[in-house]
């Protein structure tokens, strides 16, 4: 990057940001809506974050929409360097905590100090899901899958043998907070499961 007439601090937001590009070329199981295509990782943050502010109405306690969105947009981002770990692969989980915190020390460790403690701090609040954004936050990013695989014919759940009653037992967590939304992934994963999309 060129180093004439450019700050300290502006060069390492930019280096951020080029590491950050690098989020659209994570791979994920999900498809796309319309099943051509695996998504990426950065089409998952942006649609989640997209789905918070439509979404927003049905959470459960008063929110700040703002840093739901920021808390969707940063939590995927460590998958630049632990890659994206698939919910139904067990032996993937094993050590997905140890990638992935490895990965936010390296990607945030990029910004300017305050910046780096502000983006990990997010992204701390994500994982713990200790406030009302966090759990609105989780929920939508629960939720998305199902809806995708729902569209999609059972999608990655299909190829992966994945069944109806294990989806709701490991999204159960996350959604049943949030009545409507609980509600309505219940009866996409009953629904894909009377089609014959997979297996109960």
């Amino acid at each position: 990057m060129p180093e004439q007439a450019v700050d300290k601090r502006l060069r390492q937001q930019m280096q951020f940001l080029l590491e950050a590009d690098k989020l659209k070329l994570v791979e994920r199981r999900n498809l796309v809506a319309d099943g051509s295509r695996r998504e990426n990782s950065a089409e998952h943050s942006w649609h989640i974050a997209l789905m918070a502010l439509v979404l927003a109405e049905y959470a459960e306690e008063p929110l700040d929409l703002a840093r739901v969105v920021q808390l969707l947009l940063v939590h995927d981002l460590v998958e630049i360097h632990a890659g994206d770990t698939f919910l139904f692969d067990p032996a993937a989980n094993l050590d997905k905590s140890q990638r992935e915190q490895a990965g936010a020390n390296a990607l945030f460790s990029l910004l300017p100090l305050e910046q780096a403690q502000q983006f990990r701090g997010l992204w701390d609040e994500f994982e713990e899901r200790q406030t009302p954004e966090a759990r609105f936050a989780a929920a939508i990013d629960s939720f998305q899958p199902i809806l995708q695989n729902w569209e999609t014919q059972g999608g990655s759940w299909r190829a992966s043998g994945v069944t109806g009653a294990k989806v709701l037992e490991r999204k159960r967590s996350d959604l049943e907070g949030f009545p409507r939304l609980w509600s309505y992934a219940q009866h996409l994963v009953k629904d894909a499961v009377e089609r014959g999309y997979i297996r109960p």
